[in-house]
């Protein structure tokens, strides 16, 4: 080839006197430096340490997940895998700082439904997960538990509604915060069943169960483990989960759906990485996590908080991740929740 470079093109007026033929092949050979960058990326990496950010707080789940999955990639790499905590203003700080960081493989994200929720609930945020992101492993999912205390007259998910129903307005749920998982799972219940309930935001879904328990509050969704002792206790009363089907996890809990049909909505951890991270580099974590979900220690400890593992390949995550968004939009836009 002849041409004289312009950076790293052509001269505009080559395209025009120069056999298609040829202006192909200098494509392909422009793009083999690229490819060959790429390749070699994947075969060298992991050459240093690997930062997972986790937007939430120490010993939260996201951060019992990253921890897991980091020491299996740190024991078969041999490089450390090392849990990144940044949390605060709901998941924000931390997943905004991931979705800046190079994409070079070395900075990922444990993405739950809180990435999913937040642009859609609060406008102007600086990230967007499906924009800003590329799917790498959906690791594991989580139903909720909705609980009431004891003295509430509902032994079932069909009494609670009935009872909400009767006296519309005089039962008041606790969340983590406006936004949140279970809020949002709430006001799901709310729209599908027909009932008034009211919204009582907590800092932490810890403090809302403390409060059902002491009788303050009538209900509250959360996560599995952070209900369990007090259901064993006596001190709550679990009525059912948020999964469309029953789980593993409480089978002698019914699934809400069982008495409202289509209900369903779960906790789940996955994998990203900045969007332009190398699809080989993408490929090679993938492979390694779903190894690591074989073992039967990363299941059982999953299990232990409350998650089964999943693992799948990045294009199905990246269809559920889709999935999820019309879902809790969807919950948003019809419970008007949208803040400004």
């Amino acid at each position: 080839m002849t041409f004289k470079l312009i950076g790293n093109r052509l001269p505009v007026n080559a395209l025009h006197r120069t056999p298609i033929t040829e202006v192909i092949c200098y494509a392909a050979i422009l793009m083999l430096p690229s490819a060959g960058v790429a390749a070699d990326a994947a075969d060298n990496y992991p050459n240093k340490p690997i930062r997972i950010i986790v937007p939430s707080a120490p010993s939260s789940g996201p951060d019992v997940v990253s921890r897991l999955i980091g020491t299996r990639l740190t024991d078969a790499w041999g490089e450390q895998v090392v849990a990144d905590n940044r949390a605060g203003a709901a998941g924000n700080i931390g997943t905004e700082i991931a979705s800046k960081a190079t994409p070079d493989g070395y900075t990922l994200l444990l993405a739950t439904s809180q990435q999913i929720s937040g642009p859609l609930f609060f406008e102007k945020l600086p990230y967007d997960l499906t924009r800003d992101f590329a799917p790498i492993c959906l690791i594991a999912s989580t139903p909720y538990v909705l609980s009431v205390h004891p003295s509430v007259a509902a032994a079932s998910v069909k009494e609670l509604i009935a009872l909400a129903k009767s006296k519309p307005g005089t039962l008041y749920y606790g969340s983590s915060g406006m936004g949140g998982a279970p809020h949002l799972a709430a006001e799901m219940l709310k729209t599908v069943a027909g009932i008034n309930l009211v919204h009582v935001p907590y800092k932490s879904v810890v403090y809302a169960l403390i409060d059902v328990m002491g009788g303050q509050i009538q209900l509250a969704f959360s996560v599995m483990p952070a209900a369990l002792p007090m259901i064993k206790q006596g001190k709550l009363r679990a009525l059912g989960v948020t999964s469309l089907k029953r789980t593993s996890l409480a089978p002698e809990l019914e699934a809400i759906a069982e008495t409202v049909p289509g209900y369903e909505y779960i906790g789940w951890y996955g994998l990203v990485a900045p969007v332009k991270t190398p699809s080989t580099i993408i490929a090679k974590l993938n492979g390694e996590i779903l190894k690591a979900l074989q073992s039967n220690e990363i299941k059982e400890k999953l299990y232990a908080m409350g998650a089964e593992a999943i693992g799948t390949p990045p294009q199905e995550f990246a269809t559920f991740m889709s999935g999820q968004i019309k879902i809790i939009g969807k919950i948003i836009q019809v419970a008007g929740l949208r803040s400004n």
